[in-house]
């Protein structure tokens, strides 16, 4: 580790990098089919020794998040794909979904200290982990990359934000991991109230997008923030460096873009599913289809790393939207629809209120609401989601006519 780079892997040619990970793919493959019958099922018949390119490698089925799910309820708790049994394996998690997780050995099993390094963080740093660690990795994906460097860690979690501000007082941490608008949230409440919060002085974020108003928001308080891309199944697969034209991707991870509903890889530049193959032996993911969309930047970044680029996170290939680090699937709009006779259809509606994500959950009814129905669902929405929204009746047939259950309307530009 210098001064400016993580690792020397990070500034080998793309050639070597290339060669380097599809001469240790066949190997990985074998070791995949052998411990997850899952794999050996999803595999099963094909010449797994020849897939040594990307050319090869493209010819493997994708397993898309749905499928995952899927099998997971067929054959709980992972489908089949965890290589071996649970002996060894430290913690399981429970993703909206549900997706249940294992948590894979070594000190930093989701590759998160590369990307704190790249955004600054540095060995003796108090870092503030707002990160959920309940029920989901979320927490732990970045608490174990900071302690992997070094640095000291205040798991905060989310939630009692006037507690927060008084950690951030008292222990003076210097960096801050989180969603991009949470930082915000803390920040504004601890000049409302006449708290020191000045210590903090570089972030990196993930679960949302970071807009531009914001990042300079930031950056006007003396705040670098750079953003990473992960999945709560794969680790951190791309991060920003400090120079945030686009996200680097990791080392030991192999992206490909492909033809959203295919496994066709589309042309650079060309935005598409993001498909990852990640090098986890406890729980082999192989063309997994994250259902994220983006696209394959030219070039290598100016910081000096030489690994693929990628323009980052451009909205969902399906409609599993996230809203405030948190992932809204159809199939739970669907099932606070079933909770209420009174509903004909629903639309959840997800925009900005601010610098925070914000949602609003329309539905078609011919019944008034004197008997609190909106509340009523309100409720049930935020226990379904585990976020809070508004809900607004209309009368039927007011809702589009398009299919959409869930509508995206932020602006990402």
């Amino acid at each position: 580790m210098t001064d400016d780079t993580f690792d020397a892997r990070e500034r080998v040619t793309p050639d070597q990098r290339e060669e380097h990970l599809f001469a240790n793919l066949p190997e990985f493959l074998a070791h995949a089919v052998a411990g997850a019958p899952g794999w050996a099922a999803h595999l099963g018949g094909l010449d797994l020794g020849s897939i040594n390119s990307r050319s090869a490698l493209a010819s493997l089925p994708v397993l898309r998040k749905s499928e995952l799910m899927n099998r997971q309820k067929a054959a709980p708790p992972f489908g089949g794909f965890l290589a071996g049994s649970l002996e060894g394996v430290e913690r399981v998690f429970m993703s909206p979904g549900p997706i249940w997780e294992p948590q894979a050995r070594g000190s930093d099993p989701w590759n998160g200290a590369r990307a704190l390094f790249a955004a600054g963080f540095r060995k003796g740093d108090i870092v503030f982990n707002a990160f959920s660690y309940h029920l989901t990795p979320g927490g732990f994906i970045l608490d174990h990359g900071a302690r992997e460097l070094g640095c000291t860690v205040f798991p905060a979690g989310v939630g009692n934000t006037d507690l927060q501000i008084e950690a951030i007082e008292t222990l003076r941490p210097t960096g801050f991991i989180g969603t991009p608008d949470y930082l915000k949230v803390l920040l504004d409440r601890g000049a409302q109230q006449g708290r020191d919060v000045s210590s903090i002085k570089r972030a990196l974020v993930s679960g949302g997008a970071l807009f531009p108003s914001l990042r300079d928001e930031y950056q006007s308080k003396g705040i670098s923030v750079a953003q990473c891309y992960a999945t709560a199944d794969l680790g951190v697969i791309a991060y920003e460096s400090s120079s945030p034209e686009g996200m680097i991707v990791n080392e030991d991870y192999i992206v490909e873009i492909v033809r959203p509903g295919t496994g066709k890889v589309v042309a650079q530049g060309e935005v598409g599913e993001l498909v990852v193959t990640c090098f986890n032996k406890t729980y082999p993911l192989i063309r997994f289809g994250t259902g994220d969309l983006s696209a394959v930047l030219t070039g290598q970044s100016n910081c000096g790393r030489t690994n693929m680029r990628i323009a980052g996170w451009m909205g969902r290939a399906d409609q599993r939207t996230k809203v405030k680090g948190m992932f809204i699937d159809p199939a739970q709009i669907a099932d606070i629809v079933g909770r209420h006779d009174e509903i004909i259809k629903a639309r959840l509606t997800v925009g900005r209120l601010g610098e925070s994500d914000a949602m609003t959950l329309m539905v078609e009814t011919n019944v008034s609401d004197d008997g609190g129905l909106a509340e009523r669902i309100a409720q049930n929405l935020r226990e379904v989601t585990k976020i809070k929204g508004i809900v607004e009746l209309v009368s039927p047939g007011s809702l589009p006519n398009d299919g959409k259950v869930i509508s995206d309307e932020r602006d990402y530009g």
